[in-house]
């Protein structure tokens, strides 16, 4: 790992940085004005339920956090840090996944610990391990920096029997803060432990008594039976609220941020911590992402984007950005943001180098390369992704790679995939998008009015330059066209519009110098007779 967050230059204008991960970061030094006691490192968490596969949400949660906790180590000077990914799979399986096969086979198991359900898959010992190792490889792409912890180990290991022993001495006050909060049909056989039965396997929603809080004893009723039973080395797991509490507490964490949908759970959560003696961490309650009519993203509905959507027409760098900006602000997240994103990436990117320190701590690109533990990369990409997409499109689907680098080559001396792997990735990205969203929509549309003299004239301009003339002077012949009051355009907005769409089948698109300079004068001829014809 780097540490491009520790350069002694960005220490200062740290102290002051406004950009919402230094925010987060001071509540910790408020917290522990002179260090963790005992020199210990800071922890923070952040937590997986393993019932489905991770998705870009856990993504999204793992990358903030980290973020927080470089600029913790910025504020700091390297203070010590950890970062525990929790994965809650000792919990009971609720019901079944849509998006994995075997689903009769799951479906025998409801109930049962995560852990102790067989992998539908077919790969793993369990359903558990089998989407924790998917857990740990998605993090793993990204570089992030944590240590993986499992809420089955840790209870059948008997690492958090000291923690349930306390949760059965204060499970009164529990209740007292729990109850309250619940609907009287749920209050009627709510308990904190959520005891495993020793005849089905099942994790129980049954009435419990403390029989020995010290011993870890509880009784309850089990298939008509009243037995005593021990709570410990995983033989009951909490339920939910109560085992985020007791997760905080005995492993210390200091800082969790989660989404608005739980801000109540931890409400009652933080009350709970405090009744075992612990604190609440500090963290951020960030918004959920929409679709894109607005509504809140469902796994249940289908109308979210996936990371693997994402990572098929845009970049790792890309999405990352895309989740540094305003969390607390719900966003759209649908497939037609990932152009905007890699462009406004890449300008943010281009700008960094020349900076002001204070600049560079507010540049969302700090942050995404500080998180994934990189230095700043220092290529910059001769064309943008706007551009790229524009060219794929008029190319057509049909257009190969090694045809899309030779029209860049005449563009950019030396273009090529050894040059500029990050193009050529991004080529693999837009001729995705492409084929799959842009092609079956593109429309161009008859020339009207004006425009046919225009896009005449514009034509006529285009054979006098040589083959090689700059983008700059293809923009200022096609801007003065555009200002002739001859051709009727209120402004050059609808000039540009009516090029897009006769031209290229869209309502919007690149600098059309940049784009003739890259697609070749005689090739923009070419549309043009298409669009007069």
């Amino acid at each position: 790992m780097t540490d491009l967050h520790l350069h002694p230059s960005l220490r200062e204008p740290a102290q002051t940085s406004k950009a919402w991960p230094f925010e987060e970061a001071r509540k910790l030094i408020k917290r522990y004005p002179d260090g963790k006691p005992g020199g210990e490192a800071v922890l923070f968490e952040t937590g997986y339920g393993p019932s489905g596969l991770p998705h870009i949400g856990t993504f999204n949660e793992v990358l903030r956090t980290t973020m927080v906790r470089r600029a913790y180590e910025a504020l700091t000077g390297g203070a010590p840090t950890r970062l525990v990914a929790f994965s809650d799979d000792m919990d009971g399986l609720r019901k079944v996944p849509d998006n994995v096969p075997q689903k009769e086979m799951l479906a025998a198991h409801l109930g049962k610990p995560l852990t102790d359900i067989p992998d539908p898959f077919g790969k793993y010992e369990s359903f558990a391990h089998h989407n924790n190792a998917m857990l740990r490889e998605f993090l793993d792409r990204f570089g992030f920096d944590y240590e993986f912890v499992s809420s089955t180990e840790r209870y059948k290991s008997g690492a958090f029997d000291e923690a349930l022993k306390n949760v059965l001495r204060h499970n009164q006050d529990i209740l007292d803060i729990m109850l309250p909060t619940l609907r009287a049909e749920r209050a009627a056989t709510y308990s904190p432990i959520l005891p495993v039965s020793p005849k089905s396997g099942i994790v129980l929603q049954v009435p419990v008594s403390v029989v020995d809080a010290d011993a870890g004893l509880v009784s309850f009723e089990d298939e008509g039976e009243t037995i005593t039973h021990s709570i410990l080395g995983g033989g009951a797991k909490l339920q939910w609220k109560v085992d985020w509490a007791m997760r905080w507490v005995a492993l210390g964490v200091d800082y969790e941020m989660y989404g608005k949908d739980l801000t109540d759970s931890g409400v009652q959560s933080g009350k709970i911590a405090r009744a075992l003696g612990g604190q609440k961490p500090e963290g951020l309650i960030y918004e959920m992402f929409l679709d894109e009519k607005g509504e809140k993203i469902s796994k249940s509905k289908g109308n979210g984007l996936s990371l693997e959507q994402w990572l098929s027409y845009g970049s790792e760098e890309s999405l990352a950005f895309f989740a540094y900006r305003e969390p607390k602000a719900a966003k759209q997240l649908h497939i037609g943001v990932i152009p905007k994103a890699v462009d406004e990436y890449l300008q943010m990117r281009g700008n960094y180098p020349a900076q002001e320190p204070d600049k560079k701590l507010g540049n969302p690109v700090h942050h995404v390369h500080v998180a994934r533990g990189e230095d700043m990369p220092s290529a910059e990409l001769p064309v943008t992704f706007g551009l790229l997409l524009n060219l794929v499109g008029v190319m057509g689907a049909d257009a190969s790679k090694e045809q899309i680098w030779r029209y860049l080559g005449q563009y950019v001396e030396g273009a090529n995939a050894e040059s500029y792997p990050e193009l050529d990735r991004l080529i693999d990205n837009a001729m995705a998008y492409n084929r799959d969203y842009v092609a079956p929509t593109l429309k161009r549309r008859k020339p009207q009015g004006g425009e046919a003299a225009a896009l005449a004239e514009l034509d006529a301009k285009l054979a006098a330059l040589p083959a090689d003339a700059s983008a700059d002077d293809i923009q200022n012949i096609v801007y003065e066209i555009g200002k002739n009051e001859v051709y009727g355009f209120e402004n050059l907005r609808d000039w540009f519009k009516a090029l897009y769409e006769t031209l290229l089948g869209s309502s919007a698109g690149p600098r059309m110098g940049s784009f003739i300079a890259l697609f070749g004068i005689d090739n923009t001829r070419r549309l043009i007779a298409e669009a007069l014809a």
